[in-house]
Parts: structure tokens; sequence; C-alpha cells
């Protein structure tokens, strides 16, 4: 199988809560190879960039001032079908659609403020890496 790489991030709301080590455990556990981390407070600018794709959407601002609101950690992984998996692993988007077992369905109460966010595709993954890892 071709090795594939995601973006993951845990947002403020995860790492205000402790939650980092758990939420890397889990991905280290599945036998995912962490490639790129890093603990940074995002500019605006850095998440208008990774939300960009939800620009005019009603949603959009409330987004971008959470995930600049104080520091997330932003890493790549690498594994075989990572993006699908991690998406597994992670959960609905919605913390009440979220199965037990996941990040999500064990530790979200909000839609605003589900923990983490994962790449949704492979392409998106690419895209995602760059804005937060160029040197990458």
């Amino acid at each position: 199988m071709d090795l594939e790489r995601t973006f993951l991030m845990i947002k403020p709301d995860g790492v205000q809560r402790g939650l980092v080590g758990e939420i890397i455990r889990r991905f280290e556990n599945k036998g995912f190879t962490l490639v790129a981390l890093k603990f940074v407070t995002p500019t605006r600018e850095i998440a208008e960039e990774h939300y960009g794709i939800h620009r005019g959407k009603p949603f959009f601002e409330s987004v971008v001032s959470f995930i600049s609101s104080g520091p997330v950690v932003a890493t790549v992984w690498e594994g075989d079908n990572i993006v699908e998996l991690s998406r597994k692993l992670v959960g609905a988007t919605k913390p009440t659609e979220a199965a037990p077992g996941t990040i999500r369905g064990d530790y979200a109460n909000t839609i605003e403020k589900n923990l983490i966010h994962g790449s949704d595709s492979p392409e998106n993954a690419l895209g995602e890496i760059k804005v937060w890892f160029p040197e990458l």
C-alpha cells in the first residue's frame, strides 16, 4: 500500500482540557507515524487560509475566531489509508452523532468546540499541510 499523509489539529478546547496526550496516543496506537508537530496560536490569517473553503458561510467568522483564540497542536501523520481511518477515529463533526470510542464521541460536547480537525480528503490534506507546515 502507498503511504498517505493527513493533517490533524487539536483545537484550543482540546489543548485547554488537557487532551493532547490522549488524542496523540490514539493515533500512535492505531499505528500511524507522527511526521511533524507544532504548538502554536494561529494568526487570524492562518485561520482564514485554513478555513478558506468555508468563506462566506454563516459560521466562517466564528470558526476563524475560535481557532485563533488560543494554542493548537498542528500535526502531520503518515500511514496507509490514513485520511479515511483518521476520520473514523475522530468521529462525526456533531458530537451527538459521534460514535462512542471516537475522539468526539468520548470527549466533545458541542459542535463549536469539537476538539479536533482532520483533513477530509488526501487532496485537502496536502493543502492544509502546506498552510501549517510550508517546510514539508
